[in-house]
Protein backbone atom coordinates (compact mmCIF):
# COMPACT_ATOMS: atom_id res chain seq x y z
CA UNK A 1 0.00 0.00 0.00
CA UNK A 2 1.10 3.81 -0.88
CA UNK A 3 2.32 5.68 2.43
CA UNK A 4 0.14 8.79 2.34
CA UNK A 5 2.72 11.70 1.62
CA UNK A 6 0.98 14.63 4.19
CA UNK A 7 1.84 11.84 7.19
CA UNK A 8 5.01 11.53 5.85
CA UNK A 9 5.73 14.83 5.66
CA UNK A 10 4.30 15.23 9.57
CA UNK A 11 6.57 12.26 10.93
CA UNK A 12 9.77 14.13 9.19
CA UNK A 13 9.10 17.63 11.04
CA UNK A 14 8.37 15.17 14.13
CA UNK A 15 11.86 13.54 13.78
CA UNK A 16 13.33 17.01 13.07
CA UNK A 17 11.93 18.12 16.39
CA UNK A 18 12.58 15.13 18.54
CA UNK A 19 16.54 14.68 17.12
CA UNK A 20 18.77 14.47 19.92
CA UNK A 21 20.76 17.60 21.20
CA UNK A 22 24.41 17.27 20.68
CA UNK A 23 25.50 18.73 24.82
CA UNK A 24 22.94 19.17 27.48
CA UNK A 25 23.71 21.12 30.92
CA UNK A 26 23.01 20.54 34.13
CA UNK A 27 22.16 24.01 35.40
CA UNK A 28 20.30 26.70 33.44
CA UNK A 29 22.91 28.72 31.35
CA UNK A 30 24.39 31.48 31.97
CA UNK A 31 24.89 30.26 35.74
CA UNK A 32 24.68 33.11 37.87
CA UNK A 33 22.00 35.18 35.33
CA UNK A 34 18.53 36.25 36.62
CA UNK A 35 15.57 34.24 34.75
CA UNK A 36 13.58 36.57 32.26
CA UNK A 37 9.85 36.63 32.65
CA UNK A 38 9.33 37.57 29.12
CA UNK A 39 10.85 38.19 25.87
CA UNK A 40 12.00 42.01 25.19
CA UNK A 41 9.90 43.54 23.47
CA UNK A 42 12.46 44.84 20.79
CA UNK A 43 12.22 40.38 19.87
CA UNK A 44 8.85 40.63 19.03
CA UNK A 45 7.15 39.92 15.81
CA UNK A 46 7.64 37.61 12.56
CA UNK A 47 10.28 36.90 10.95
CA UNK A 48 10.82 34.52 7.48
CA UNK A 49 13.82 32.02 6.44
CA UNK A 50 14.59 32.99 3.09
CA UNK A 51 16.11 29.59 2.44
CA UNK A 52 12.66 27.45 3.18
CA UNK A 53 10.08 30.37 3.68
CA UNK A 54 9.37 28.53 7.34
CA UNK A 55 8.16 31.51 10.05
CA UNK A 56 9.05 32.05 13.23
CA UNK A 57 6.88 33.86 15.56
CA UNK A 58 8.19 35.59 19.03
CA UNK A 59 5.75 37.06 21.25
CA UNK A 60 5.93 37.52 25.22
CA UNK A 61 6.06 34.30 26.05
CA UNK A 62 6.67 32.34 22.91
CA UNK A 63 8.31 31.70 19.75
CA UNK A 64 6.25 29.37 17.23
CA UNK A 65 7.19 27.96 13.81
CA UNK A 66 5.03 28.05 10.84
CA UNK A 67 5.04 25.65 8.04
CA UNK A 68 3.28 27.05 4.66
CA UNK A 69 3.93 25.34 1.57
CA UNK A 70 1.80 23.76 -1.70
CA UNK A 71 2.35 20.22 -2.12
CA UNK A 72 1.50 18.56 -5.55
CA UNK A 73 0.50 14.75 -5.73
CA UNK A 74 -0.94 12.90 -7.98
CA UNK A 75 -4.56 11.67 -7.33
CA UNK A 76 -3.49 7.85 -7.57
CA UNK A 77 -0.67 8.52 -5.04
CA UNK A 78 -3.49 9.37 -1.88
CA UNK A 79 -3.59 5.79 -0.01
CA UNK A 80 -6.93 4.29 0.57
CA UNK A 81 -6.64 5.76 4.84
CA UNK A 82 -6.93 9.69 3.29
CA UNK A 83 -10.60 11.28 2.74
CA UNK A 84 -11.40 14.06 0.29
CA UNK A 85 -14.29 16.09 1.69
CA UNK A 86 -15.27 19.55 -0.09
CA UNK A 87 -11.86 20.70 -1.07
CA UNK A 88 -10.22 19.31 1.68
CA UNK A 89 -8.12 16.20 2.46
CA UNK A 90 -8.54 14.97 5.83
CA UNK A 91 -5.23 13.64 7.76
CA UNK A 92 -6.66 9.93 8.91
CA UNK A 93 -3.46 10.66 11.57
CA UNK A 94 -4.93 13.64 13.28
CA UNK A 95 -8.37 14.88 11.55
CA UNK A 96 -6.51 18.03 10.08
CA UNK A 97 -7.71 19.32 7.07
CA UNK A 98 -5.32 20.52 4.00
CA UNK A 99 -7.28 22.08 1.57
CA UNK A 100 -6.33 21.26 -1.94
CA UNK A 101 -6.57 22.85 -6.04
CA UNK A 102 -7.11 20.69 -8.68
CA UNK A 103 -4.49 20.39 -11.27
CA UNK A 104 -4.95 18.19 -13.90
CA UNK A 105 -4.70 14.48 -12.70
CA UNK A 106 -2.38 16.18 -9.74
CA UNK A 107 -4.11 17.54 -6.50
CA UNK A 108 -1.87 21.10 -5.05
CA UNK A 109 -2.13 20.51 -1.57
CA UNK A 110 -1.97 23.62 1.10
CA UNK A 111 0.35 22.19 3.99
CA UNK A 112 0.07 24.41 7.09
CA UNK A 113 1.32 23.59 10.75
CA UNK A 114 2.42 25.82 13.52
CA UNK A 115 4.71 23.97 16.22
CA UNK A 116 5.87 25.38 19.37
CA UNK A 117 10.01 25.91 19.42
CA UNK A 118 9.83 27.09 22.92
CA UNK A 119 6.84 28.34 25.72
CA UNK A 120 8.17 30.24 28.82
CA UNK A 121 7.31 28.64 31.86
CA UNK A 122 8.80 26.37 34.97
CA UNK A 123 10.38 23.89 32.85
CA UNK A 124 11.51 26.40 30.23
CA UNK A 125 13.79 29.04 31.18
CA UNK A 126 14.96 32.13 29.22
CA UNK A 127 18.19 34.12 30.23
CA UNK A 128 20.05 37.40 28.78
CA UNK A 129 23.72 37.29 29.05
CA UNK A 130 25.84 40.06 26.62
CA UNK A 131 23.75 41.04 24.21
CA UNK A 132 22.00 37.05 23.85
CA UNK A 133 19.22 35.49 24.92
CA UNK A 134 19.84 31.54 26.02
CA UNK A 135 16.75 29.23 25.57
CA UNK A 136 16.59 26.55 28.14
CA UNK A 137 14.88 23.79 27.42
CA UNK A 138 13.76 20.85 29.79
CA UNK A 139 15.57 17.98 28.78
CA UNK A 140 15.53 15.20 31.41
CA UNK A 141 14.96 15.34 34.81
CA UNK A 142 18.78 16.49 35.12
CA UNK A 143 19.97 18.28 32.15
CA UNK A 144 18.29 21.21 29.87
CA UNK A 145 19.39 21.65 26.25
CA UNK A 146 20.46 25.66 25.49
CA UNK A 147 20.10 27.37 22.21
CA UNK A 148 20.99 30.88 21.43
CA UNK A 149 19.43 33.91 20.35
CA UNK A 150 20.02 37.38 18.63
CA UNK A 151 18.36 39.95 17.04
CA UNK A 152 21.09 41.55 14.65
CA UNK A 153 19.38 44.42 12.08
CA UNK A 154 16.42 42.67 12.18
CA UNK A 155 17.58 39.60 11.62
CA UNK A 156 17.39 36.50 13.92
CA UNK A 157 19.71 34.19 14.83
CA UNK A 158 18.60 30.86 16.57
CA UNK A 159 21.66 28.28 17.10
CA UNK A 160 22.55 25.30 18.77
CA UNK A 161 25.35 23.20 19.69
CA UNK A 162 26.99 21.66 17.17
CA UNK A 163 28.29 17.71 17.37
CA UNK A 164 31.68 18.72 15.70
CA UNK A 165 33.75 21.39 16.98
CA UNK A 166 31.74 23.30 19.27
CA UNK A 167 31.83 19.85 21.39
CA UNK A 168 35.51 19.55 21.29
CA UNK A 169 35.61 23.10 22.13
CA UNK A 170 33.42 22.00 25.27
CA UNK A 171 35.26 19.71 26.55
CA UNK A 172 38.41 21.83 26.30
CA UNK A 173 37.07 24.16 28.31
CA UNK A 174 34.00 22.75 30.64
CA UNK A 175 33.65 20.54 33.23
CA UNK A 176 32.25 17.32 32.09
CA UNK A 177 31.22 14.90 34.48
CA UNK A 178 29.35 12.10 32.02
CA UNK A 179 31.25 12.34 29.32
CA UNK A 180 30.61 8.63 28.10
CA UNK A 181 26.81 9.27 28.06
CA UNK A 182 24.87 10.78 25.13
CA UNK A 183 24.78 13.55 25.00
CA UNK A 184 26.97 14.56 27.23
CA UNK A 185 26.58 16.71 30.40
CA UNK A 186 28.21 20.04 31.20
CA UNK A 187 29.08 22.04 34.20
CA UNK A 188 30.48 24.96 32.79
CA UNK A 189 31.29 28.12 35.33
CA UNK A 190 30.05 31.64 34.09
CA UNK A 191 33.49 32.45 32.49
CA UNK A 192 33.93 29.18 30.80
CA UNK A 193 30.45 29.71 29.44
CA UNK A 194 31.52 33.45 28.38
CA UNK A 195 34.23 32.14 26.48
CA UNK A 196 32.34 29.16 24.98
CA UNK A 197 30.20 31.61 23.22
CA UNK A 198 32.95 34.61 22.52
CA UNK A 199 34.50 31.73 20.32
CA UNK A 200 31.83 31.32 18.47
CA UNK A 201 30.52 28.34 20.16
CA UNK A 202 26.60 27.56 19.08
CA UNK A 203 27.43 27.30 15.71
CA UNK A 204 24.63 25.43 13.92
CA UNK A 205 22.31 28.06 13.34
CA UNK A 206 19.53 29.44 11.25
CA UNK A 207 18.69 33.11 10.01
CA UNK A 208 15.50 34.62 9.82
CA UNK A 209 14.57 38.46 8.50
CA UNK A 210 12.18 40.18 10.09
CA UNK A 211 8.76 40.95 8.42
CA UNK A 212 7.06 44.53 8.25
CA UNK A 213 3.53 44.08 10.13
CA UNK A 214 0.43 43.69 7.93
CA UNK A 215 2.06 41.92 5.13
CA UNK A 216 0.27 38.81 3.01
CA UNK A 217 2.39 35.75 3.93
CA UNK A 218 1.02 34.51 0.53
CA UNK A 219 2.43 37.44 -1.41
CA UNK A 220 5.14 36.76 -4.32
CA UNK A 221 6.54 39.88 -2.97
CA UNK A 222 8.01 40.02 0.62
CA UNK A 223 9.14 43.40 2.29
CA UNK A 224 11.47 43.27 4.76
CA UNK A 225 12.51 45.14 7.78
CA UNK A 226 15.87 46.58 7.04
Amino acid sequence: MKQIKLALIALIITILYACQPAATFIEPQPIGTDNLSKFPNRLHGTYINLEDSTLLSINDKSIHKIYNFTYTIHKNELDSTSKIVGDSIINPFNNKKSPFKVQGDSLAINIHQIDTLFHLDKDHILRKFKGYCFLNFLYNNSSREVKKLQLTKGKINISKISKGTDLDMLRATAENPEDTISPIKLAPTKRQFKKFVKNQGFSDSEDYMKLEQGITLNAKTINLVE
